[in-house]
């Protein structure tokens, strides 16, 4: 006999948990299914974890540098094992939280695997047990997973998607990095920070190639300057794994290739959405390479079925995920509601400096028909910044010319990803410049840097 709910939510990452949570605070009954772990990639194998590991390489990173501090650390030294545990220790905090949350608010929790039986049913497998959810509304939210390449699949011992690197049986020595967006640059900076001896190699011209080019140009510039080497318009191709290293073959952007050694290969190519037997096809559900198409919403052309997060498309991120899971269950609990505006979405990456952004780059400005002011400052130029001995990176501003709109955002250097925000806000206010320059920033604050950056964009910063 089926079970029966007003929501049923395929999936609990950050999409499909805070959508449930959500839909139970505006009445709904709701019933949410996993197969793995409550939270999701995100939480588990993803996000969190991988943030607590790059705490480790950034303590290390100062410890090893002490001097510059006046200070004096001697026999610095790492347990791999230990910082594995810690991040392992993180993530189970958080999925604990996950299943009191859903707890509280009387969600129930189905753990199996989900497969779209009927556009509103959801039949669960666990074993050799069955159980058939229905409800007025099903939510997709079953993510991606991480892409390998072609012909040759990740063994978790020489050859590493990030959930393997997460958990490294051994430290490598010599790694090579295939791709360079945030997840290739994080582990890439992790890893070099612990004293591995790192190789990036990206297809495009440059590394980071979704922000501004300034930006991918600083960093290639900072991460070289660590001692990592950067290949851009670079491609690897016979990657043989053996029993104690990996050989490759690399061609660069010269046409010239090479075979080399590496100890560990990290791939990091991509993702692919997990909509394979779930029982899209039966169904006649859009996709579009792969991806669920919806309207915004939520929606999908199935009446009663909605998809949201990772498997509905770019950005593949976690706060976009659940975002568009309050967007669904409100639509779908007849609230006024805004579509999602994907413009509106920072990204985030925690190297060792970090990016931050959010709108349009420069290029895509003016490629848009923009007429704009771009406004910029230095970390060098702010005192909280040298008094932090990081003094490396800027901020940038995009501006309408004739409006005044605040177009983009980018930032490079220590802690842009929590200075960010700030902008995010300004554009949900549709803020202008002139809003910007009037606003009061604290002193002494790196926040300080945002606001040098808006009045540069007019002629008008101070402390540059």
């Amino acid at each position: 006999m089926a079970e029966n709910f007003d929501l049923v939510v395929l999936g609990s990452g950050p999409g499909g948990y805070v959508a449930a949570i959500r839909a139970s605070q505006l009445g709904m009954t709701v019933a949410i299914v996993e197969r793995e772990r409550l939270g999701g990639i995100c939480l588990n194998w993803g996000c969190i974890p991988t943030k607590a590991l790059l705490r480790t390489s950034e303590i290390y990173h100062y410890m090893q540098n002490a001097s510059a501090y006046g200070l004096s650390a001697t026999g610095v030294s790492f347990d791999l094992a230990k910082i594995t545990e810690r991040s392992r220790k993180v993530a189970g905090q958080l999925n604990s939280g996950v299943k009191s949350l859903m707890k509280k608010n009387k969600i129930a929790v189905v753990e199996g695997t989900g497969v779209l039986t009927a556009a509103t049913q959801v039949t669960v497998t666990t074993g050799d047990q069955t159980r058939v959810l229905t409800g007025k509304n099903v939510i997709i939210a079953t993510g991606a997973r991480a892409r390998d390449l072609p012909r040759l699949k990740a063994d978790g011992e020489r050859v590493w998607t990030y959930r393997h690197a997460m958990v490294p049986p051994a430290m490598p020595t010599k790694l090579l990095v295939i791709g360079s967006g945030a997840i290739g640059v994080e582990f890439a900076s992790f890893y070099s920070d612990m004293g591995a001896e790192v190789t990036i190699v990206e297809m495009l011209d440059r590394i980071l190639p979704v922000e501004d080019e300034e930006v991918s140009a600083f960093m290639a510039k900072a991460l070289a300057k660590q001692g990592m080497r950067i290949l851009t318009g670079a491609k690897v191709s016979d990657v043989t794994p053996g029993k104690d290293a990996v050989a490759a073959t690399i061609t660069t952007s010269d046409g010239k290739a090479a075979a080399e050694s590496f100890s560990h290969v990290i791939v990091a190519i991509g993702i692919v959405p997990n909509t394979e037997n779930i029982g899209l096809e039966a169904l006649g559900v859009a996709t579009d390479r792969g991806h669920i198409v919806n309207d915004g919403f939520g929606r999908t052309n199935v009446p009663g079925l909605w998809a949201i997060g990772d498997v509905a498309g770019a950005p593949w991120l976690a706060h976009k995920a659940s975002h568009e899971g309050i967007i669904a269950v409100e639509t779908i609990a007849g609230l006024h509601v805004h579509p999602l505006d994907k413009a509106g979405i920072p990204g985030c990456t925690y190297s060792r400096p970090q990016v931050a952004s959010v709108g349009m780059t420069e290029a895509k400005a003016k490629a848009a028909g923009h007429t704009i002011k771009v406004g910029k400052f230095p970390f060098i130029g702010n005192g909280k910044a040298i008094a932090l001995g990081e003094a490396e990176g800027f901020v940038k501003t995009v501006f309408d010319a004739t409006t005044g709109e605040l177009l983009g955002a980018h930032m490079v250097g220590a802690e842009v990803t929590e200075l960010i925000q700030g902008y995010v806000i300004a554009r949900t206010l549709e803020t202008t410049e002139a809003e910007l320059q009037h606003t009061v920033f604290a002193h002494p604050t790196l926040s300080e840097m945002m606001h040098e950056s808006v009045l540069d964009a007019y002629g008008r910063a101070i402390h540059f």
